[in-house]
């Protein structure tokens, strides 16, 4: 507990890099998620996924092991993702949270609790949804 000023230690969180999972390749670009163990490794279906961000580079960590490799992971931004084609992001997810499909693709719902969330969606477009 402080009973004098403190000066607090601070770092911007917009761009980290994070450490890759082992035989793992992240695409510049990627929708990126952590895994139940914290390494990133790029959006699939799966539970237990964590949304970090969008790669702002690539990370070749395939013949390494956990993370011997870093990827540089831009956050607290929106980013425009794909569009599922099977389970479609519509104006009634507006505010709402949508899912990861994929390293580029986000779906309405969690397709049947086999997806992880990714974030808000903040925009529809017809080239994409908006993902914060």
């Amino acid at each position: 507990m402080l009973s004098s000023d403190r000066n607090t230690p601070y770092k911007q969180g917009e761009l980290i890099v994070a450490p890759v999972a082992a035989a793992t390749v992240v695409y510049a670009g990627a929708l990126v998620v952590v895994n139940a163990d914290g390494y990133a490794e790029p959006g699939s279906t799966a539970t237990g996924l964590a949304y970090l961000g969008r790669a702002d580079d690539a990370a070749d960590n395939s013949a390494g092991a956990d993370g011997d490799q870093g990827v540089p992971v831009r956050r607290g931004l929106a980013f425009k993702w794909e569009n599922s084609a099977g389970d479609p992001v519509t104006q009634a997810s507006l505010g709402r949270a949508c899912y990861i499909e994929d390293d580029e693709t986000v779906s309405a719902t969690d397709g049947g609790g086999t997806q992880s969330a990714a974030g808000t969606v903040i925009q529809i477009d017809e080239d994409g949804i908006w993902v914060v």
